[in-house]
């Protein structure tokens, strides 16, 4: 079992490229195609998603750099420089889902355009750009589980080799093979599943603006509640020893992300069928208010009655009429 290369040198030109930085753009123009051929059927132009991008990239990446520095506070507050090296590694996936939200929260207010149906526009293109990142985690060989001891499991995709020295939870690594659980591929994995449900499945029978991004949200939290717990390098929000066992900072965010949308999504189908109609405006209501003014309409003609156009035009030829025939009596 062996791993590539983490960068490539561009045409022998010194200029050294790093596979996790293609990864990223790579599914970042993905997520924008997408985004903007979603923006078709919702009667958007292809501009607004172009500039809706342009505000939640930037404001993704800044998020995800402060998500990791915020609870790596006392490493860098003792060189503050180093917030700034990215390249080094230190970006976490809710930190940029966060900081994204917020830039779109804001684009929304500033152009009037709902917020939960600028979400459904990304929601797809997210996860399958988070599928394809996390192969930047096999070429950087991190963001990888438990070492794995049966030599009968030492194969790719359920492990994967780490050369040289590393760490686990914080502790030098001595394990006889070196090899680990490969948790970015089980991420990977369920993340492009996460995105042929939302585009193949949930885009057609949505009922509700914001439907796709809350079930992105439900499922990717279900995954990473349990996938967080076999990770070596989480971000703690209790370190082990300080009480509870030692909380992480994901894990506990995915827990109550799931519960929450869960539960919310058990309370508005109840209501809804109790009050026999949808609480939030469905992705069609427009056309569904066109649909039921045409059928008021074929419905008054079948009861005999014109609608109100046509008695008013009969009303006036009735009156033209008239006149022509005092006219003639004249």
């Amino acid at each position: 079992m062996t791993n590539p290369s983490p960068g490539f040198d561009l045409f022998n030109t010194g200029i050294y490229i790093r596979w996790y930085g293609v990864l990223m753009a790579l599914g970042i123009l993905l997520a924008v195609f997408l985004a903007t051929y979603q923006a078709k059927r919702k009667n958007m132009h292809e501009d607004t998603v172009l500039d809706l991008c342009l505000v939640i990239i930037p404001f993704g990446v800044v998020g995800a750099r402060l998500y990791y520095v915020l609870f790596e506070l006392e490493r860098y507050l003792a060189n503050p420089i180093e917030i700034l090296y990215v390249w080094e590694g230190g970006l976490a996936i809710y930190g940029a889902v966060i900081g994204g939200l917020i830039g779109a929260v804001i684009f929304s207010l500033k152009r009037k355009i709902r917020f939960l149906k600028l979400a459904d526009l990304v929601a797809p293109g997210l996860v399958l750009a988070q599928a394809i990142g996390r192969w930047g985690n096999f070429f950087n060989q991190e963001a990888y589980g438990p070492p794995v001891t049966d030599p009968n499991l030492l194969w790719f995709p359920y492990a994967v080799k780490i050369d040289g020295l590393h760490f686990f939870n914080g502790a030098v690594c001595n394990c006889e093979y070196s090899v680990h659980m490969a948790t970015f591929f089980y991420e990977s994995l369920w993340c492009f599943l996460i995105f042929l449900f939302l585009w193949f499945v949930m885009r057609k029978r949505a009922k509700h603006d914001g439907d796709l991004f809350l079930w992105y949200v439900m499922l990717y939290a279900f995954e990473r509640m349990f996938l967080e717990g076999l990770r070596g390098d989480s971000l703690w929000l209790i370190k082990p020893g300080q009480g509870f066992g030692g909380i992480r900072v994901s894990q506990l965010l995915s827990a109550l992300l799931f519960a929450a949308v869960l539960i919310f999504f058990v309370l508005r189908k109840l209501k809804e069928k109790k009050e026999g109609r949808l609480l939030w405006p469905s992705p069609e209501q427009k056309d569904d208010a066109l649909s039921e003014a045409d059928g008021d309409a074929s419905k008054e003609t079948e009861d005999g009655e014109s609608p109100p156009e046509e008695r008013e035009e009969t009303s006036e030829n009735k009156d033209g009429e008239e006149r022509e025939d005092e006219k003639d009596k004249d």
